[in-house]
């Protein structure tokens, strides 16, 4: 693992003590934060780790004092540099914020002004905190922008947010968390929404940054890899308390409360491919409003007892500077084990033999939309999103299109069920002509093929209740009569995607996100689909929630024969639930074929900086990421030649010039690459 070596001064840089931060809300006073202890040193990453919900952001804006209305610091100290800030009237914090301490949001887009330039965005930081105006304001604006790695900076200083890519718009947001060279960094979830290479990118600017500076910073995530990568010290975080604290090391080598355990059993990797399910967290983080009586865990914990219930936990050791809040580690239970939860190895029955014969068989598949400018609107040009993709996806398996954003893995599945036209190209399902229907026998193959969206919120009516919405499917498209009838067919559903049937009169805003993915997919399935495409189902879910979708759709694809499209950036996911995997670059394929092929031994150089630059709580330490140089280009203005040339570490003279074929290998897999392929 990557992270640097812990630097260990004698005064802590930020000192917390018995922090209380409370939300006045309808249901009563919510402790999001209770009792918080920690300490931080120049040039040391703390990380928080924790569900949603369990206090790691309202801790942010407790030391940031940027709590909602109705929050509040109800008790507790924090100090920066030995000043105590809670204590400091708003004119006083508005000057230490951005220049004693600065924050990087989790959503960049919302944290950045629409109408004013980047320059002007980190002119006002240099001003307030820096006293610079001006000629000198531009120049370290200027130089701000190269140490995060904008190309073109002096260009782009003039440009405003929209105009940049996500990955573009989280280093603006560093650039002018660094303007006012703050002493503490909070970065609450600054990669959660990246690509891996741009999360490598960002990783590295964050990481030489702090050694250049010496900062102190404390990481919000819930991604273990990240904080692998990243972190010194590691604080476990659960309704409101940290439950753990230890050095990475010994964090990653033993964790030691429950909590922390079947978080890292939640995560996919591999070695589970074909065995059995992820280990869930059942149940959820209680509401913060609940008086707690016990251990917060005990309702969730599998190794929880009568004490667990009846009496809150202290601290206790649990190894070398290693501490945990758990009644395990007490020594009065010593007759209990508090080593490692095994984690049961379910057997998942084996894959359905597939036909030869492909469900779906994609060919030379495009979508190119025009670019009109002008009084006229005349066509100037096209955006290329897909460029040529041809695929197959056999019954009962599941096909992984991978790749960064804009490469048009998206439009590919919106294209292939007729969302969006295609410009040119196949596409046949079970047989079927997709492009040559119309009308009712494009509406009866539409019961076929069924799309789940990144964000169920969004794609769900929040006028309908959930039952209407997941009956809307069978009325419109299913010729077949209901069995049971549509309420029960509907209770039955819901039940099947492990949600309780008497919810289907709830409304969407009544369910957390793991609950609406759960929706999403119970609509899909109304219609008795073949195909399901999946566009980054889990991207923005916890890794307990994540594990709970991915062993759910496995549990479907098992019973039901079920083949998905898995559009994703995520490798951990592909790792577990792929059986094949296409990689996606500006529109085409440039490498296919069987997950244990293309996982295990990439071959195409855009393959290899993909897998490279995922973070793993595993990777050792000589084992450096790939650096991938520039930025995706524009599917408006492609390059000549093999699209990836411009940013290949191998690329030959012939790359520039002429595109190269996907050719079949000796291996079975297929490759665009005029390394591997022969004339």
């Amino acid at each position: 693992m990557n992270a640097p070596n812990a630097i260990d001064t004698l005064a802590p840089l930020l000192e917390v003590r018995g922090l209380v931060a409370e939300l006045d809300t309808p249901a009563g006073i919510a402790r999001a934060v209770d009792g918080l202890d920690f300490e931080l040193h120049a040039g040391e990453t703390l990380a928080l780790l924790g569900e949603s919900g369990c206090g790691k952001s309202m801790t942010a804006g407790a030391l940031m004092r940027l709590l909602p209305d109705v929050g509040y610091i109800a008790a507790g100290s924090v100090k920066l540099a030995g000043r105590e800030l809670t204590t400091l009237t708003e004119a006083q914090m508005r000057a230490s914020r951005g220049g004693d301490m600065a924050m990087i949001f989790q959503e960049p887009a919302t944290s950045l002004n629409p109408v004013l330039t980047v320059m002007q965005q980190i002119g006002e930081v240099l001003r307030t905190h820096r006293g610079m105006r001006g000629s000198a304001a531009r120049a370290r604006a200027l130089e701000l922008l190269d140490a995060v790695g904008i190309p073109d900076a002096a260009r782009r200083l003039d440009e405003y947010p929209f105009q940049f890519s996500g990955g573009m718009k989280q280093r603006v947001m560093i650039a002018m968390a660094l303007a006012g060279e703050p002493r503490l960094l909070i970065a609450d979830e600054p990669t959660t929404a990246l690509d891996v290479t741009i999360q490598a990118q960002v990783l590295d600017v964050l990481v030489a940054l702090q050694a250049e500076r010496g900062m102190a910073m404390l990481l919000i995530t819930h991604d273990l890899g990240v904080v692998a990568r990243m972190a010194h010290q590691v604080g476990v975080m659960y309704a409101g308390q940290l439950i753990e604290r230890a050095p990475r090391a010994v964090f990653f080598s033993r964790p030691a409360h429950p909590y922390a355990q079947l978080l890292f059993d939640a995560l996919p990797d591999a070695s589970r491919h074909g065995r059995g399910e992820l280990a869930t967290i059942r149940g959820a983080v209680p509401p913060l409003t609940t008086r707690f009586r016990g251990c917060r865990f005990a309702d969730r914990c599998p190794q929880a007892w009568a004490r667990c219930h009846e009496e809150a936990p202290a601290w206790h050791g649990a190894g070398e500077r290693q501490i945990v809040r758990c009644h395990l580690y007490d020594s009065r239970e010593a007759g209990r084990d508090a080593g490692r939860m095994a984690v049961p190895d379910v057997a998942a029955p084996a894959d359905a033999v597939s036909e030869r014969k492909p469900l779906l068989a994609v060919r030379d598949l495009k979508v190119h939309f025009p670019i009109r400018r002008g009084v006229l609107q005349r066509v100037v040009g096209h955006v290329r999103a897909v460029d040529g993709v041809s695929l197959d996806i056999r019954r009962a398996r599941t096909l992984a299109l991978v790749g960064e954003s804009g490469c048009g893995k998206t439009t590919v599945g919106k294209a292939i069920l007729r969302l969006i036209e295609p410009t040119a190209g196949k596409v046949n399902l079970e047989g079927r002509d997709v492009g040559a229907l119309s009308g009712a026998a494009l509406r009866d193959l539409r019961a076929h093929m069924q799309m789940v969206f990144q964000d169920p919120y969004g794609s769900l009516n929040p006028r309908m209740r959930i039952g209407e919405i997941i009956g809307e499917g069978m009325t419109a498209l299913r010729t077949d009569p209901a069995l049971l009838g549509p309420a029960a067919e509907v209770r039955a559903l819901l039940e099947q995607v492990g949600l309780r049937g008497d919810m289907a009169d709830r409304y969407p805003h009544e369910f957390s996100g793991g609950q609406r993915q759960r929706i999403a997919i119970a609509r899909a399935l109304a219609v008795r689909p073949s195909l399901i495409v999946c566009d980054e189902p889990t991207s923005a879910l916890d890794v307990s929630v994540q594990a709970q979708i991915l062993n759910l759709l496995g549990r479907l694809q098992r019973d039901l024969g079920l083949a998905y499209l898995f559009i994703t950036h995520n490798i951990a996911v592909v790792e577990h639930l792929a059986h094949d995997v296409a990689v996606m670059y500006l529109g085409r394929i440039v490498e296919t074929g069987a997950a244990e092929q293309i996982l295990a031994k990439p071959l195409h150089p855009y393959t290899q900086a993909l897998l490279s630059a995922v973070p793993r709580v595993d990777r050792a330490a000589d084992d450096v990421a790939q650096k991938l140089p520039g930025d995706l280009p524009s599917p408006a203005d492609p390059p000549p030649g093999c699209h990836f040339h411009p940013r290949c570490p191998v690329a030959l003279a012939r790359c520039r010039q002429d595109a190269p074929p996907l050719a079949s290998l000796a291996d079975g897999r297929r490759i665009a690459c005029w390394l591997h392929v022969a004339d």
